[in-house]
């Protein structure tokens, strides 16, 4: 079983459209949004999982993506091996260059990537199609081509290369034919591994192309501790016209939240909407106290002083360094904008809150 944080961005982001009444199932997206694949063709990928590499962003440029398809062959081809196959996936896709099937019998099962053998799961529809292989028997070659063992491949092609004879196909051509699925074999992605990854990368555009700021408050909680991670999707808001709300006792969440959504507009002065810090992303503090906190807020109304702050909470929640670090970041200001007084009265505070 392989975890992904992925999936709780996912899920985080559906939560906070949940919370604008947008209802949105992630197994029944359309799969092929105009603007999912714009943005993908832009290399505007920072947060798509298995897109954010600069030279995934450069595949995407200049392949151009307009099709689910295309995002599972690039998830197989940016690899060590297939990577040498991506220059000619790109220039047959756009027609400048001609798609070889290496024989008409061939087509259907390399149709969809324009000739080139990139999944196992084409190297056994290629032997049933060209050699007759049953598919238990097309998997054995395809195991037995992955542990490049030389008596098992001297047997396959005996095999490969009768069952073409037997279907018309000269010993050269079903020959040269075998040496090119073998040395693909070698490096070859199964199909069904590359669409899950796939399906998974296109949700997670699909979120940032149509709902930015949902989606990019889930990522950033997901990377809280991350400072280097933070800074980049800081970056990201920017170039979205997304607003980062400082920390707010009053008004920010445990995670990063959605403060607002504009209204749809041409104006590319305007902000699209905005997002409020994380209490518990500021260094420190501990996401436990942050979380009661701000279940004491939800339940008994807004902060008006930070005296009454430290006095609503237990006194094992706040101590000294967490209402130092809260002080310092900005969350009090809106209580008093003077950070420097509220700094040096943080004795006064929890004296008043032990009282």
């Amino acid at each position: 079983l392989l975890g992904l944080k992925t999936l709780d961005v996912l899920q985080k982001a559906v939560e906070h459209l949940a919370d604008r009444d947008i209802d949105i199932d992630l197994a029944t997206l359309p799969l092929d949004d105009e603007k999912t694949f714009e943005m993908l063709a832009r290399g505007d990928t920072t947060g798509v999982f298995q897109c954010e590499s600069s030279g995934v962003r450069d595949v995407l440029r200049k392949l151009g993506p307009d099709r689910f398809e295309d995002i599972i062959a690039v998830v197989a081809l940016y690899r060590p091996g297939p990577m040498d196959n991506i220059p000619s996936y790109i220039s047959r896709k756009h027609g400048n260059e001609v798609v070889d099937y290496l024989h008409d019998d061939l087509e259907d099962c390399l149709k969809e990537t324009y000739g080139i053998p990139i999944y196992q799961e084409q190297v056994m529809q290629m032997a049933q199609e060209l050699a007759g292989y049953t598919l238990g028997g097309a998997d054995l070659l395809r195991r037995a081509m992955g542990k490049k063992i030389k008596a098992e491949m001297d047997a396959q092609q005996e095999t490969f290369v009768a069952g073409a004879k037997d279907r018309g196909v000269d010993e050269r051509t079903s020959a040269r034919i075998f040496e090119t699925i073998a040395k693909f074999v070698g490096y070859g992605f199964n199909k069904a591994h590359a669409a899950s990854y796939a399906l998974i990368a296109y949700q997670t555009a699909y979120l940032k192309a149509n709902y930015p700021v949902e989606f990019l408050a889930a990522s950033m909680t997901l990377d809280m501790g991350n400072t280097d991670k933070l800074a980049i999707y800081k970056q990201e808001l920017a170039k979205n016209r997304i607003d980062l709300l400082p920390p707010d006792v009053n008004r920010s969440g445990v995670d990063f939240t959605v403060a607002s959504i504009a209204d749809e507009t041409e104006d590319e002065e305007k902000p699209i909407g905005g997002i409020h810090y994380a209490l518990a992303a500021i260094k420190g503090v501990g996401r436990a106290a942050m979380a009661d906190l701000v279940g004491e807020r939800d339940a008994n109304g807004p902060f008006r002083t930070a005296y009454e702050l430290a006095s609503r909470l237990d006194a094992h929640v706040l101590n000294r360094r967490q209402l130092e670090q809260l002080v310092q970041a900005g969350a009090f200001d809106t209580l008093d904008g003077n950070r420097a007084r509220t700094f040096d009265a943080i004795d006064q505070i929890l004296g008043h809150a032990q009282s």
